[in-house]
C-alpha cells in the first residue's frame, strides 16, 4: 500500500483530506505515512458486511437495523454513543468488540460538511464507477492507443461529475477539461 500511495503522490496527487476504503492490511498505516493530513474512512457498507457475516441469518435484519441507526445520527457524538449502546446489546453474540473497534473508523465522514456525508461514508460510488469504466472499455476491446482509452474514461468521469456530483461541487470538473 505504501508503494502504491507513494506513486500516486509522486504523480501529483496532493491535498488529500480523506481516504475511503475497505479495511485492508497495511492500508491505514500507509495512508498515515504517505498522506499524514488525510483521515481514513472505513466503508460503512463493507463494515456492515463484515459484522453481519458473523451473525446468524435469523438475526441479520435486526443487527443491520442497529448498525444503520449508528450512522443515522445527527452528530459524531450521538453516533459514538449509539455505537456503544449497540455494542453492549450485541455482547451476547460476541460482536460487541467488533462494533466498538470498527465503528470509530466508519465515523470519519462526520468531520466534513453534513451535505457530503451520504457520498463519502462509503466507497460504493467509486466501485460502481470502476465497474462502469470496465464495462465500457471491454466493449471496445483493443484501443488504438492509450489516448483513446483515456478519452473514453475521461468522458465518462466528466459525465458523472457534471450530472451526479457537479451540482454540489464534489469534484472540480475543470480538471477533466485539460
Amino acid at each position: 500500500w505504501r508503494d502504491f500511495l507513494s506513486r500516486l503522490r509522486s504523480r501529483g496527487l496532493h491535498g488529500v483530506r480523506m481516504v475511503v476504503g475497505d479495511k485492508a492490511s497495511g492500508m491505514v498505516g500507509s495512508i498515515a505515512e504517505v498522506f499524514p493530513d488525510a483521515a481514513y474512512q472505513r466503508c460503512t457498507v463493507h463494515f456492515y458486511r463484515n459484522v453481519l457475516a458473523r451473525v446468524p441469518k435469523s438475526r441479520r435484519a435486526a443487527v443491520a437495523a442497529m448498525l444503520k441507526a449508528v450512522h443515522a445520527m445527527e452528530s459524531r457524538e450521538a453516533s459514538e454513543a449509539k455505537s456503544l449502546a449497540v455494542a453492549e446489546e450485541l455482547e451476547g453474540m460476541r460482536l460487541g468488540e467488533a462494533v466498538r473497534d470498527g465503528c470509530g473508523e466508519t465515523l470519519t465522514y462526520t468531520g466534513f460538511p453534513r451535505e457530503h456525508w451520504r457520498r463519502i461514508r462509503t466507497n460504493n460510488a467509486i466501485e460502481r464507477l470502476n465497474r462502469e469504466v470496465r464495462r465500457r472499455t471491454r466493449v471496445v476491446g483493443t484501443f488504438p492507443d492509450g489516448k483513446s482509452a483515456l478519452m473514453l474514461v475521461t468522458a465518462r468521469l466528466k459525465y458523472v461529475a457534471e450530472s451526479e456530483w457537479g451540482s454540489r461541487r464534489y469534484l472540480d470538473v475543470t480538471l477533466l477539461d485539460e
